[in-house]
This record gives structure tokens, sequence and C-alpha cells, in this order.
């Protein structure tokens, strides 16, 4: 499994891991324009200004603390506070011990939702639980056949209505299904949603409202959908999401095989204190890992 893991964060390794040892390369002692540079990679390695400032102050107190002058043992005190940050990372899944869990997808469109919808169902089947897709995005083109698709190749049950309908009444007829069939999970695909357009966040608290109506409680799983490769810009993309919508309880990171803008996986649990549950490192249904935070410093820094 780690092998995965090191393959799907390749260009991640390759970007943060091959600059700081060329780092340390370049000077064997430590100065402050080692820090300077230390800075620059964490940066442009999409870290953030605000975590990468962060947490070279902190390199530099565990320096000097410790009374370290080798460059390298300070890279391995980064590579501790890294791990600090995301061993904080509580990835497990709630699912309701009794009755109906609903996982309910957010995020805007091109992130890859629908597939991701897809490899978590999966996942879940091959865990022995009963699944059901809910295809609520009806809005963007094709987005309910794609659904089906993958429902009909993974068999997994889909409730659809036509393209156009009230994302609530398909929201309410999938709760009633899986009820009726004894469903474990239903997992509720949404439509694509620009973190600044308010009408769409209406109806967001519209589906939440009948949900709650139904069920009995809040969808047990909450997702935001992020695509790795925007780098730093799924931070400020998340933020609005969360203000927005204050109960999202976990990320799913897509996409991040195809980037090396991995680090950026770094700040959006440090800052946000919002859980990332699952990884995509691959094209394939089975390209789905839910995060683990020792595999993760390893594909990203290398194993100790």
């Amino acid at each position: 499994m780690l092998n995965k893991w090191l393959n799907g964060l390749k260009k991640t390794h390759e970007n943060i891991l091959g600059r700081l040892n060329a780092l340390v390369k370049f000077g064997p002692t430590i100065s402050e324009l080692f820090y300077e540079n230390l800075e620059e990679i964490l940066v442009t390695s999409d870290l953030g200004v605000k975590t990468s400032m962060e947490l070279v102050e902190q390199v530099k107190e565990e320096v000097k603390k410790r009374k370290v002058n080798d460059s390298k043992e300070a890279i391995n005190i980064l590579r501790e506070l890294i791990f600090d940050i995301v061993k904080m990372n509580n990835q497990e899944l709630n699912i309701s011990k009794e009755g109906l869990s609903i996982y309910l997808f957010i995020g805007v469109n091109g992130v890859g939702k629908t597939t991701t919808i897809a490899k978590v169902g999966n996942l879940l089947k091959k865990r022995g639980l009963k699944v059901m897709f809910a295809a609520g995005d009806t809005f963007r083109a094709g987005a309910i056949e794609q659904l089906k698709i993958w429902g009909e190749n993974l068999q997994i049950p889909v409730i659809a209505q036509k393209e156009g309908s009230d994302p609530a009444a398909v929201i309410y007829d999938s709760i009633e299904a899986a009820k009726a069939r004894g469903i474990d999970v239903l997992l509720i695909d949404t439509a694509g949603r620009l973190h600044n357009k308010k009408n769409l966040m209406e109806e967001m608290k519209k589906i939440d409202k009948v949900i709650q109506r139904e069920d009995g409680k809040k969808p047990e799983e909450i997702f935001l959908v992020i695509d790795s490769g925007t780098g730093q810009n799924a931070l400020s993309s998340a933020e609005e999401f969360i203000k927005n919508v204050p109960d999202i309880s976990g990320l799913i990171l897509t996409k991040l095989d195809g980037t090396a803008k991995g680090g950026m996986t770094i700040p959006l649990i440090k800052e946000l204190q919002v859980p990332v549950k699952f990884v995509c490192l691959g094209e394939s249904v089975k390209d789905i890992e839910e995060f683990i935070p020792e595999k993760f410093i390893a594909g990203i820094l290398g194993e100790e």
C-alpha cells in the first residue's frame, strides 16, 4: 500500500524533497540564508505564506533549543513539525451504528466530484456495506448519466430524476428508497457550487433541511471535494465554503497523483481544522485511500 502513496505523490515528493536536499548540499551549516531559502521552498511548494513562515520560525526555535548547526538535521526537525500538523488529522469515517448513513458531496465544478463518489462507493461496498447513489446534481449536463454509468459498472443502485429537476426532491426520493431497501450508506451528488454564488448556497441549506426532516439527523459526513492541482487557491475556496456550510466534516483531495502541489494538504489541515478523509492517487476507481498521516509524510518527504 505504501508504494501506492509513493507513486501517487511522486511529483510532490520530487518538488519538495528534491529542493530541500539541494538546499542541504548548497550549505551544510545553518545560516540566515538557509532559513530564507527554506521559507521560499515551502511557499513555492504550496504550503502558503502563513504556514511556511510559522514552520520556519519553529525550526529556528528547535535548532536553538537542540543546539543544532547541521542543515540536514534542521530538515529533519522540519519533517517532525510537518508530521505534528498532519497527525492531528482525524480521518475516521462517521458511520451510523444503526440505520442509514448519509454522505453529502459538495464542491465546485471540475474537481472530479462524481467520479470521487464512485470511488468512495466502491470502497465502502468492498467493505461489505450496502451502498446507494443519489443523482442530486440535476444542473450539469451529463452529471446524471455519468453517475448512472458508474452505478451500473459498480452494481450500485442510483436514484435519479430528469435533468433540471429539484435536487431536494431527488434527495427525498433517495432517502425513502434507501430506507426501504436497507441501504447502509447513501452517497449524494450535488451541483458544482461556486462559493460566491449565494443562490447555490441557499440550495445547499434546503438540501440539508430535507435530509434532517426525512432522516431525523444531519448527514454523517459532508465532504468538500478539492482539486489538488489548484494549490493555494484551494485554501481560499475551502475557507469560503466552510463559512457558508459550517458542518463540513471532511475534505477529499482529488488528482493528487497528477500534481506537484500536494504540499497544499499541510495548510489545509493546519488552517482549516477540517480533516482530510480521502485522497485520490490515480484515475482508476480503486485509486482512493483514506488519509494516513504516516504514509502521506513518507510520500512527500521520503521514508526515514
